[in-house]
């Protein structure tokens, strides 16, 4: 799921090689925290948060496969 995000936001951003996720697995959430480099949030986010949305429900549907909530995080 973390190379998924990744390779989703490097094609979006100016900075690909700034991009890192990591991820945090709990019980019952996974946290993925995306990075981006600076000046390229905007990017990753959308025009009225509309591809951090879309990001966020394939996201979600994928790990509802695997019975675990997950959640992402965008950071500059």
């Amino acid at each position: 799921m973390k190379e998924f995000i990744e390779t989703i936001a490097k094609h979006l951003v100016d900075k690909p090689e700034e991009v890192k996720v990591s991820e945090i697995d709990g019980e019952r959430t996974v946290v993925y925290e995306l990075r981006v480099g600076y000046g390229d949030l905007g990017k990753v986010i959308g025009k009225r948060g509309q591809t951090a949305k879309s990001i966020r429900i394939l996201l979600a549907a994928a790990s509802a496969k695997r019975g675990k909530r997950a959640v992402l995080e965008i950071l500059e």
